[in-house]
């Protein structure tokens, strides 16, 4: 049978109890008046906000991010039509479901400041759950709604469906093939969405806006194209009124977001006495940069502090190139000398010395002016948050679904550094320590978790550089024809050949006593 959507009601405004020493409350619309005075709650009343999103791939990251923000909106009053339908899309979302639906919605946020303090929150902006894959109609449904103004996209790098190389829509892919079918129940962000359009086309209902919040260049018109490019599959009608009539505001988002451990859930028990089944921790810092077209209509995200802004590009590329690809700079590197944290891999002066000059010399002079950005600032800052302790950033978290990050964040930046006849050395290092790391073995002989959608044919390649040591970079759908180019064989098989040869720690210290000058 179908499930019925988990909808939550509300207590708003309650104070907290005073007790003298902490009791473990489990979390839940009944308990909030219970839980421990220094965790922030909702103060609103949540049974007089409705629906007006629908956030499709409700995780960690969405919960520290826009939810939140739509939160702090609730909490000043400004937000009681713009409340949150999360959407689980695929099997293993059932879990989260289920931990949702157990606590009528809420959750709690665990802000990790890098002098060690702690602060909790508790969330109450996700009104209701639906997972797609029990029930597809109450999704539609939802989705086809004239309140529904918005939908916002968590789907990751690798969900819209391109090929990273030509940037073609694939078409064949099982999935798509499925949901163009006529007649088909959707499984996929792209069914369901043009489902919807079609049935609000029908009923002459406005569209939604679309708001992609993945780490993409462009990620808006990335999520047009994909869209329309389904549509044609099924009505080419259509796929034009999408692209002429819908919405699709490009954004850039930013906050640190681990995965939440057992140890995090143990540690909000202890800390604030909360039993929470999925809290989501973070750092303080959080950036939400906006293009303000939103013809359905928007919540006054301004007043929560996203910035609103005509082109959004700059920041866009600021942070990909910047703090995403710094990420990648430190994660294989760190991973292959043995450490399991990011502020660990920050801690070891080789891999600092190679993210900041990586940052200074390669990444930086491929960026166009940021209005409003200090640079050098934003550089330094990031290296703060990298080094993080307390927030407990795993080096596996930044190495996952590499063939999904590194054709955005680091090839673009040394296709465009060659063409302009700039530094390349530390990028062509990057991707060599991604090849070395895909072997799939550490150092000392320890198994290296490669989790990838491409892991066997990335492993594969990383396994025939043995013999061909350009066998990883031939890819053309992951490093376009950088192999082909004079000048980056000769960047990257010598740092290849030192991390396979000699470790991480003695690649790096190779490298840059090689480019002296930091040139």
């Amino acid at each position: 049978m179908p499930q019925a959507p988990v909808r939550w009601g509300t207590i708003g405004g309650l104070p907290a109890r005073p007790r003298s020493e902490i009791d473990v409350v489990q979390l839940n619309a009944a308990n909030l008046h219970g839980l421990d005075a220094r965790i922030a709650r909702p103060r609103y009343d949540r049974s007089a906000v409705s629906v007006g999103i629908v956030h499709l791939g409700v995780g960690g990251f969405h919960r520290a991010h826009q939810a939140a923000y739509l939160d702090t909106l609730m909490e000043l009053g400004r937000a009681s039509t713009w409340g949150i339908c999360g959407v689980g899309l695929l099997p293993a979302d059932e879990a989260m479901h289920t931990a949702l639906g157990a606590q009528d919605g809420l959750y709690t946020l665990m802000a990790r400041a890098p002098d060690g303090t702690v602060s909790a929150r508790v969330i109450g902006s996700l009104l209701e759950h639906l997972f797609a894959p029990a029930d597809p109609e109450a999704v539609l449904s939802r989705l086809a709604a004239p309140s529904t103004r918005i939908v916002t996209l968590t789907i990751t790098e690798g969900g819209y469906g391109l090929d990273p190389a030509s940037g073609r829509f694939v078409a064949e892919d099982p999935a798509i093939a499925h949901d163009a079918s006529p007649g088909a129940v959707p499984r996929t962000v792209f069914g369901y969405l043009f489902a919807a359009l079609r049935r609000r086309l029908d009923a002459g209902v406005s569209p939604f806006t679309v708001v992609s919040c993945d780490n993409i260049e462009s990620n808006g018109e990335v999520a047009r194209k994909s869209l329309a490019a389904f549509a044609r599959l099924v009505e080419p009608g259509l796929a034009e009124t999408i692209e002429r009539e819908v919405a699709f505001p490009c954004s850039m988002v930013d906050r640190i977001t681990p995965v939440t451990t057992p140890a995090d859930r143990a540690e909000l028990e202890r800390r604030f006495g909360v039993q929470d089944r999925w809290p989501v921790v973070c750092e303080p810092f959080h950036q939400w940069v906006l293009e303000d077209h939103f013809p359905a209509g928007r919540p006054e995200l301004e007043a929560a502090g996203v910035q609103l802004v005509a082109d959004v590009a700059p920041y866009e590329q600021m942070k990909l190139r910047l703090l995403n690809a710094g990420h990648q700079a430190i994660a294989y590197a760190g991973a292959l000398a043995g450490y399991t944290y990011a502020h660990e891999a920050v801690a070891d002066p080789l891999i600092a010395g190679f993210l900041a000059d990586y940052l200074r010399t390669e990444a930086r002079p491929s960026l166009a002016p940021v209005p409003g950005i200090d640079l050098d600032q934003y550089v330094a800052r990031l290296v703060e948050r990298f080094s993080n302790a307390a927030l407990g950033d795993t080096l596996a978290r930044l190495c996952a679904q590499s063939s999904d990050r590194i054709p955005r964040f680091v090839v673009p930046v040394i296709a465009e550094n060659l063409a302009a006849g700039r530094p390349i050395r530390r990028g062509a290092a990057i991707l060599a320590s991604w090849a070395r790391y895909a072997e799939g073995r550490g150092e000392h002989g320890e198994e290296l978790l490669v989790e990838d959608a491409r892991r066997d044919e990335v492993m594969a390649r990383a396994r025939a550089q043995a013999k061909d040591p350009l066998a990883f970079v031939r890819d053309p759908t992951l490093f376009g024809d950088l192999a082909e180019h004079e000048t980056f064989r000769a960047a990257y098989l010598p740092a290849l050949d030192a991390f396979r040869r000699f470790g991480a720690r003695r690649a790096l210290a190779a490298l840059t006593a090689s480019t002296p000058g930091g040139a």
